[in-house]
């Protein structure tokens, strides 16, 4: 408001002073709670939720929107508050290609933009499943921070240690992502799924007074391989075991559709 912003008085005030309006709420819930009174002033405009919702209720604001007559678009902003307006974040989008094309010129003052295809829950999945990568790397150095502070090494101390570990390890990511895009765990100079039994850690962390939850859940992925007869094949054959209950071959055509769609944009 001090650089020129005018504060409305109402959602509805809010909702009919621009063709385009951003909903950047707390959940799902929100949402409705906040544009279900306002349904009728939306009709005819643009709606850009950049609330995090869940896929399925990405999908049902969509539809929502389709029957108010909106022009709805769902993102997915990449990026801690102090990366807006850098070029370190990303934004996923997903629905009306309409109004990405209208919006990139908006959405690219807050971080690099990418379209994921016409599913408007598909922005929403790609963010999710990023989330989960971090959340679980976090939980990850939490438990290790736990381990080494029984020898009575601070969390600080730990970290200068790991972070330039795990940014090392995250070079892997593209020969292991081409494994699994290749299906074949067989390759020569892969590490197998039993030299990377982890029940030693598991053991250590217990001896330790540690939880060993967040590293059990990974060597129960891995005994699951082993005993399903796969303890030769390399430690990304945890992959497969992780999509025992993905979806048929429709999805996975559906999603390279969306990859070719977001490629073009």
């Amino acid at each position: 408001m001090a650089r020129g912003a005018r504060a409305a008085g109402s959602v509805r005030e809010a909702v009919a002073a621009s063709p385009v309006v951003v909903a950047w709420l707390f959940d799902h819930a929100s949402v409705q709670e906040t544009l279900g009174p306002v349904a009728e002033e939306l009709r005819g405009r643009t709606l850009l939720n950049l609330t995090t919702t869940t896929p399925n209720e990405s999908r049902e604001i969509a539809s929502w929107a389709a029957d108010n007559g909106i022009d709805y678009l769902n993102g997915a902003i990449m990026a801690v508050p102090a990366m807006i307006g850098s070029r370190d974040g990303q934004i996923f989008c997903s629905g009306s290609r309409a109004a990405y094309d209208a919006l990139l010129p908006t959405s690219d003052l807050w971080a690099p933009s990418e379209f994921h295809g016409v599913d408007a829950g598909r922005a929403a999945l790609v963010d999710l499943a990023m989330l989960s990568g971090m959340y679980q790397m976090f939980a990850g150095f939490f438990h290790g921070a736990a381990m080494a502070a029984s020898a009575g090494m601070s969390a600080s101390g730990f970290a200068a240690r790991q972070a330039p570990f795990l940014s090392a390890m995250t070079q892997e990511l593209a020969d292991l992502a081409k494994i699994v895009d290749g299906g074949d765990y067989t390759v020569p100079g892969q590490q197998s799924l039993e030299f990377s039994d982890l029940a030693h850690l598991v053991r250590a962390s217990e001896e330790e007074g540690v939880d060993p939850a967040p590293i059990a859940a990974v060597q129960a992925l891995i005994s699951r391989e082993i005993a399903a007869g796969h303890g030769t094949e390399g430690f990304a054959r945890i992959y497969e075991g992780l999509r025992a209950e993905a979806s048929s071959p429709t999805t996975t055509n559906s999603s390279s559709t969306t990859t070719n769609e977001r490629d073009a944009a």
